[in-house]
């Protein structure tokens, strides 16, 4: 058992019947009342999105996980295929349990949490940012540059991210894998 000291990004919790992962929390102490936690919790389940507040000092129950390394194979409607970079064995998960589905390319090396009690995969956790290659976006126009102005641009992967100007087809761009956004151009 933990408590809501022990709460942070990521980590798995039973709650309801059914087992969450933390996205986001917030420790509060208000000038009048007793501290507590909010909390943004992810169903490993379904994926529903559940906004909680725990009382501070409230016991949890924390799933023990364990983490390996897959490689992304490739995609067939909602169903996505992943190998085990060690024994090579292969897995199948759905596209609900991916936190950015649509910025996987194939051979990206991605993190996957399992639960250690009955070893079923609960998260996949993708790398901090992705390095891929504009598909298509079109062409920025001289003299728009007051500002910071954008334009979307598919990669290719499929997703679509809004980039600056100055952004053309074929350049290399490394993506936020967090709210899926731009970061900067990647030289060669």
């Amino acid at each position: 058992m933990a408590s809501t000291s022990d709460i942070r990004k990521g980590l798995c919790i039973r709650y309801n019947n059914d087992i969450y992962k933390i996205i986001e929390f917030l420790h509060v102490k208000p000038g009048k009342g007793p501290a507590f936690v909010r909390t943004k919790l992810r169903s490993v389940s379904s994926g529903k999105v559940l906004d909680n507040t725990f009382s501070a000092g409230h016991k949890i129950e924390d799933v023990r996980v364990e983490t390996r390394s897959y490689q992304f194979l490739y995609a067939v409607d909602q169903t996505y295929h992943f190998m085990n970079t060690d024994d090579y064995n292969q897995i199948e998960l759905q596209k609900d349990t991916l936190d950015s589905p649509d910025l996987l390319k194939e051979g990206e090396v991605v993190t996957i949490l399992f639960n250690t009690e009955d070893s079923m995969p609960l998260s996949v956790d993708m790398p901090a940012s992705v390095v891929l290659t504009v598909t298509y976006t079109e062409p920025g126009v001289k003299g728009n540059t007051a500002t910071n102005a954008t334009k979307p641009a598919t990669v290719e992967s499929g997703a679509e991210v809004n980039v600056p100007l100055f952004i053309n087809e074929g350049d290399k761009i490394k993506i936020d894998t967090s709210n899926s956004s731009y970061m900067e151009r990647v030289k060669e």
